[in-house]
């Protein structure tokens, strides 16, 4: 080690111990935040200490795209619906409901069946003829499903490390008394878990799932239920996913009481630690429906943002009674880094066949730290990391910066690591190594409580992360 590099680290940890010794914030009870090698996307306010100037977080919506099914097949129909998507290896499942409302008559024209489709690309869907279950004298259909719960049935695969071959493909759907569990060693072939539903109080009349929680070492369940009149989410956890409990409903803080259908809760696949949901909130009075936008990291307190992540004037055919749902799935396409896909239904009722579009992040993109003219600050809480280089998920215009100070934690620059000693981003990348004078290497701050203080202006910063 040069001694240039010994000084530095030397005047480092000097200066940490001069802000735990002075009585600022890390002298404080408030314990650092331990991220480790986390990817961190600003979705929430949770590591945000301060911002100063006009900056704040903004809520991006997906761009739309292509349509990639339309649910045309004489046992599908204009109220499909219920998507559930999800990548499995190599390729791509999806469920649904099918269905068809005859507007003249104002009924249903069949029974409500389960069906299934498969990608390669995620784009490009195929309706496999099963031949499971018969419809209208003929077993060449797609239909996965045909019995209790078709009006609801969602599945997953199972990321318990733990599963038995025989469930590694698991869903919740609407039987007798509540909801049934089921089992899958293929996901094509499925059989009741047990023959009583495994959570009974609740509405149930949407898309109720459940997942493996990784980070929290369980399963979740979120289901709809009815809290005074309003349309509502209740949640669960199990070790089992037969025995579930406690059943508590969801806070969303200061956000205002709204009527909640679907859910789409699940655990952001690149930051397993931070749940996102796309709730698709009712609207009474229009009778029609627009998904949000919500998160979450212990799956009971919720931040949700009022805005429509998907307008109801985005293309094409979502105004009508109930004809803008959020599917329940997102993924990053075969080799496609830069953007994430989810999937928004359109024309229920009002078609010959409900479709499925494809809309698409940025990668992180769903919420930003947003400045425009002059730069704008956003100061973290205390925090510790293990790795050598932080990096930055980011975008500026021609005229705009990113700066990055490490600060100790009663917000005095680190030697080194000071505004004036870093070297302006500018651009547009998702993993960007921040550097100083001396280069990017931060690992001499390695499992020390430290805060971040970015400066941006005219750009946009996503997400962070201390990296190995």
């Amino acid at each position: 080690m040069n001694i240039s590099v010994i000084t530095r680290l030397g005047s480092v940890i000097a200066a940490i111990a001069v802000g735990v010794a002075s009585g600022g914030q890390a002298a404080e009870s408030v314990p650092a935040v331990a991220l480790g090698t986390r990817l961190e996307p600003l979705v929430d306010d949770f590591l945000i200490d301060a911002i100063q100037g006009d900056g704040a977080l903004r809520l991006h919506r997906p761009e739309p795209r292509e349509v990639v099914l339309v649910a045309d097949r004489p046992w599908e129909g204009n109220t499909s619906a219920y998507f559930t998507l999800f990548r499995d290896g190599d390729r791509f499942r999806m469920y649904y409901r099918g269905s068809h409302f005859d507007p003249g008559t104002s009924r249903a024209t069949h029974r409500e069946v389960t069906c299934y489709a498969e990608s390669s690309d995620g784009i490009h869907w195929t309706k496999p003829d099963l031949g499971l279950f018969e419809f209208d004298g003929s077993k060449a259909n797609n239909i996965v499903w045909d019995g209790p719960g078709t009006h609801n049935f969602t599945p997953f695969r199972d990321a318990n490390p733990d599963c038995p071959a025989e469930s590694r493909y698991k869903a919740l759907a609407l039987g007798e008394g509540g909801l049934l569990a089921f089992q899958s060693a293929d996901g094509i072939h499925w059989k009741p878990m047990r023959p009583t539903p495994v959570i009974t109080e609740g509405a149930f009349d949407s898309q109720n799932l459940a997942f493996w929680d990784a980070h929290a070492g369980c399963y979740r369940a979120s289901w709809r239920i009815f809290t005074e009149g309003v349309r509502d989410i209740r949640t669960a956890t199990s070790h089992d996913f037969l025995s579930w409990g406690p059943w508590r409903d969801l806070d969303y803080g200061d956000a205002p009481r709204e009527h909640l259908y679907t859910n789409a809760v699940l655990p952001y696949f690149r930051a397993e630690h931070i749940l996102l949901g796309f709730p698709t909130r009712f609207l009474p009075d229009k009778q029609q429906v627009e998904p949000v936008f919500m998160t979450s990291r212990d799956g009971l307190h919720w931040r949700r943002r009022p805005e429509a992540v998907i307008p109801r004037t985005a293309p094409q055919d979502r105004d009508g009674n109930r004809s803008n749902y959020m599917a329940w799935g997102l993924f990053a396409l075969p080799g496609e880094d830069r953007e994430l896909s989810v999937f928004g239904t359109e024309a229920y009722y009002t078609g010959p066949a409900s479709r499925l579009r494809r809309f698409v992040y940025r990668t992180d993109g769903f919420v930003s730290f947003h400045a425009e003219e002059p730069a704008a600050e956003l100061r973290t809480k205390t925090m510790t990391f293990s790795g050598k280089t932080l990096t930055v998920n980011f975008a500026t215009r021609p005229e705009g910066f990113l700066r990055i100070e490490l600060q100790s934690p009663d917000g005095n620059p680190l030697p080194g690591f000071a505004e004036t000693d870093a070297v302006p981003l500018r651009g547009d990348a998702l993993a960007e190594p921040v550097r100083w004078r001396d280069g990017p290497d931060v690992s001499a701050l390695a499992g020390r409580p430290i805060r971040i203080r970015f400066i941006l202006q005219s750009g946009d910063l996503y997400a962070f992360r201390f990296a190995d």
